[in-house]
């Protein structure tokens, strides 16, 4: 992001990243974000067509439509505020050619200036350990489950670690993930996650695997309780493999909206969280949520899931997640 950059400039830019981007992967934004698109670019077209010239009336629907698609209405205002401005600024009147300023402003917001590092962390001597953290319920297992698919693909020898001892059913999932996809598990009966831990990364040494992927309970209802459990399991990995972990990735559902950014707050309070996994995100009108997410705890969104198989996990992109939010609109 170059700063001061005119809309124009950034938008011919853009234009030229998605031209030269991976067809399928496109694809798979534009299809996973049909329900948002419909939200927000649809609306904004037809809105378009209602009001002619840009005027307070036009401001307050536009708005609701991004309020409606879950951003968040913190980061609505600033953002509608922000394109009062430019369209001052700009001498902008035609509602039409506010588009590319919404599109500017949108990749403008989430990257507010900061580096944004959406690649795994990879310790410089293996094994790189990621902790998965999240409430129950959001596809923590099943993110764990595609993250070591796809790793495997790429080459790594991939360990998954049943540390989630709380939920019923919790072990066997994981274990089933691993018949699937051919990955090792380590999983003990009747015993506490650390020591199921602490047996999984002695055994990763040993064994030379490359990424170990750890799998924690999801109970928020006693912050205390969490904090104190996530505390020790820090305190045993980095025993074990110093500077460890290297990846602490929280899981959202999507689905659940701003409900989503209070889960994200309350894991920020308790340990140190490197990237959102944003599971679902297919199955929302309410695909805003990437832009709060990042605006209200300034945690980057790392991994997206946009369906339900193996390989429908996919590394977040920025520039592909606004393209799928306005497909067509992109075209001469």
């Amino acid at each position: 992001m170059i700063k001061g950059e005119t809309s124009m400039g950034l938008f011919d830019r853009f234009k030229k990243i998605i031209n030269n981007s991976n067809k399928k992967e496109l694809n798979t934004y534009e299809e996973g974000l049909k329900k948002t698109r419909q939200e927000i670019n649809n609306k904004i077209k037809i809105l378009s067509n209602k009001y002619k010239k840009i005027s307070d009336e036009y401001f307050e629907e536009l708005e609701e439509i991004f309020i409606m698609a879950d951003v968040g209405v913190e980061t609505v205002m600033k953002f509608i505020d922000k394109l009062k401005k430019r369209v001052k600024s700009e001498h902008i009147v035609d509602s039409k050619d506010l588009l590319d300023i919404i599109i500017d402003e949108m990749f403008i917001i989430y990257v507010n200036n900061d580096i944004i590092i959406n690649k795994i962390n990879y310790a410089e001597k293996s094994p790189t350990v990621i902790l998965f953290v999240g409430v129950n319920g959001v596809g923590k297992t099943t993110s764990i489950g595609k993250m070591a698919y796809k790793l495997k693909n790429e080459g790594k020898k991939v360990l998954l670690v049943a540390g989630d001892t709380f939920r019923a059913g919790a072990v066997e999932q994981i274990i089933e993930w691993g018949n699937k996809i051919g990955c090792d598990v380590v999983s003990k009966e009747s015993a506490d996650a650390a020591s199921v831990i602490y047996e999984a990364l002695t055994q990763a040494k040993e064994k030379s695997y490359d990424v170990v992927l750890i799998d924690t309970a999801g109970r928020l209802q006693n912050k205390v309780n969490l904090m104190n459990e996530l505390d020790k399991i820090n305190k045993v990995i980095g025993k074990i493999i110093p500077n460890a972990p290297h990846e602490t990735l929280l899981v959202i559902d999507a689905t659940t909206g701003q409900n989503g950014i209070s889960q994200a707050k309350s894991f920020k309070e308790i340990t140190n969280i490197t990237g959102i996994v944003l599971t679902k995100l297919d199955g929302t009108a309410k695909g805003g949520i990437v832009l709060a997410i990042k605006e209200n705890v300034g945690i980057p969104v790392k991994f997206i899931g946009l369906g339900e198989k193996e390989e429908d996990l996919g590394v977040f992109d920025i520039e592909k997640y606004i393209y799928g939010l306005f497909g067509g609109s992109y075209e001469e």
